[in-house]
C-alpha cells in the first residue's frame, strides 16, 4: 500500500562510501540508506559482494539474502588493485562522510584504505570497521560470522534446555544485531561533527556487541554468582514461575505460546489462574509466593499445560493477553508474512526490483510521523558506476567511458 511507507530525508546530503559485504556491515548501511543517506557500495567488477552469490557467466540462483541487507543502496563496481581503480575511491571518500567496511581482518588496510590513509585525503569522516574481534582480543584476526560471534559472545551458552548441548539462536543477532549498535553510533559521531567538524573512528567487534545483548543474563550472574544456565523455554534466570512456552492445540511444530508472569507484580498470578477457572490456586499454599512457584514450576507447568491444550495459540494469547498478563503465540516465518496488519502498516513491504518478481520483506520498523521508511530495490552490480562518477566527481561521459575501456569500472 503506497500511503504505509514515506520516503524519508533524515540524512539527505549525507554520503556513504560502503565496503561492506555479508550481513553485519551491510545491515549497517541499509539503515542509513533508508534514512536518507546516498550509500554507494563499492563492489568487484564480475561477482561484487560475496553476499549476491554470483558466479561468473551464470546467474543469480539466490538474490533473496543480498536484497534483504542491500535495499535503497547504489552499486559501483571498481577494481581496487588498479592504480587508476584505487585513485577513483580515494576521491569518493574525499567527498564522503562516512565510510565502511568489514572486510577480512588487515585486508582493507592493505588495499591502501586503512583509517590512517583515509584520514589524510578527509580529515571529517567517520570511519567505521565491524570486525569479528576487538583490537587487542586474543582472537583479533580471526575470521568470523554470525554463528561465531553468538558462540563466542554468549548467546549460545544460555539458549536451550537445562542439561542438554547448547543451541544457536535462529536470528542473526550476531550480524544485524551488530550492524545496529555501528548504524546508532554512526548517527551520534555524525551529530558531533556538526558542532566541532571532527571525524571519528568506529570500530565495533561482533564478538563485544553480543555482549550488549547479555545484559540481562549479566545481571542474573551478579545475582546468583554462577554462569547463567540454559533454562529451556523459561526465562527470569529461574526466578520467575509460571514463565515459558506452553503447548496449544493441534499439536503442529509452533504451536506454542509463550505466558509470562512477573515476580515484580504479583497480580498476573491471581489473573491467570481466573482466566484458566482456576481459582482456588490463588490460595493453594504450594503456589502462595514466587518463590514457592519456583519451586513448585513443574506441577504448575503441567497444569498450566492442560489449560493450553485445549486452545489453539491464538486463542490462548488472546484469553490471558486480554487478561493483562504478558503472552505471546510462536508466529512461524509464513504466519508473519502473511499477516496482513505488517504489510497495512508498512512494516513488510515489497521490493520490486527490475530483475526479480517483487517480493515481500521487512522494512525498518520505526515508524516516523506514522510511516516507516519506503523499501527500494537493492541495486544490480555496478548499477550506478556512471552516475555515481559523474555526480560525486564530476566526470565526464568520455573520461566514465575510457575507465570502462580500460576495466578500471
Amino acid at each position: 500500500m503506497p500511503d504505509a511507507s514515506a520516503e524519508v530525508q533524515f540524512l539527505s546530503g549525507i554520503r556513504v562510501v560502503d565496503f561492506t559485504q555479508f550481513e553485519a556491515g551491510p545491515s549497517c548501511t541499509e539503515a542509513l540508506a533508508w534514512l536518507g543517506a546516498e550509500v554507494v557500495k563499492i563492489e568487484n567488477p564480475g561477482v561484487g559482494d560475496p553476499g549476491r552469490r554470483l558466479r561468473k557467466g551464470k546467474p543469480d540462483d539466490d538474490p533473496y539474502y543480498f536484497q534483504q541487507f542491500n535495499a535503497n543502496k547504489k552499486s559501483i563496481t571498481v577494481n581496487l588493485k588498479s592504480p587508476r581503480g584505487l585513485a577513483l575511491v580515494k576521491d569518493l571518500l574525499r567527498k564522503a562522510d562516512v565510510c565502511v567496511e568489514n572486510m577480512a581482518p588487515g585486508t582493507i588496510e592493505r588495499l591502501g584504505l586503512g583509517y590512517d590513509d583515509v584520514k589524510a585525503i578527509n580529515p571529517g569522516i567517520i570511519y567505521c570497521q565491524v570486525k569479528g574481534f576487538g583490537t587487542g582480543s586474543p582472537y583479533e584476526k580471526n575470521l568470523a560470522f554470525d554463528m561465531i560471534a553468538q558462540a563466542t559472545g554468549g548467546t549460545i551458552s544460555v539458549t536451550g534446555e537445562k542439561g542438554r548441548m547448547p543451541v544457536k539462536p535462529g536470528l542473526s543477532l550476531g550480524d544485524t544485531g551488530t550492524g545496529m549498535t555501528m548504524a546508532i553510533t554512526i548517527l551520534g559521531a555524525l551529530f558531533r561533527r556538526t558542532q566541532t567538524g571532527e571525524g571519528h573512528r568506529l570500530q565495533v567487534a561482533m564478538q563485544d556487541a553480543m555482549l550488549h545483548y547479555m545484559r540481562t543474563n549479566f545481571a542474573t550472574q551478579a545475582r546468583s554468582g554462577r554462569a547463567v544456565e540454559r533454562d529451556g523455554a523459561h526465562s527470569g534466570g529461574g526466578s520467575n514461575a509460571p514463565s515459558g512456552l506452553y503447548p496449544c492445540a493441534p499439536g503442529g511444530a509452533n504451536d506454542y505460546v509463550w505466558i509470562m508472569t512477573s515476580r515484580a507484580n504479583p497480580e498476573h498470578w491471581s489473573r491467570l489462574c481466573n482466566v484458566m477457572g482456576r481459582e482456588e490456586l490463588v490460595n493453594d499454599p504450594r503456589f502462595a509466593t514466587p518463590a514457592d512457584r519456583v519451586k513448585n514450576h513443574e506441577e504448575l507447568d503441567a497444569m498450566i499445560t492442560a489449560w493450553t491444550k485445549t486452545r489453539t495459540k491464538h486463542e490462548a494469547m488472546d484469553q490471558v493477553g486480554s487478561a493483562g498478563i504478558p503472552a505471546g503465540a510462536v508466529f512461524d516465518t509464513m504466519e508473519l508474512i502473511n499477516e496482513p496488519t505488517f504489510e497495512q502498516r508498512g512494516i513488510m513491504q515489497y521490493m520490486q526490483h527490475p530483475s526479480y518478481q517483487p517480493f515481500k520483506m521487512p522494512a525498518w520498523p520505526v515508524r516516523i510521523d506514522g510511516r516507516p521508511p519506503q523499501v527500494k530495490a537493492s541495486p544490480i552490480l555496478g548499477q550506478h558506476t556512471d552516475e555515481v562518477l559523474t555526480n560525486w566527481l564530476g566526470l565526464s561521459k568520455a573520461e566514465v567511458k575510457s575507465l570502462h575501456a580500460d576495466d578500471v569500472v
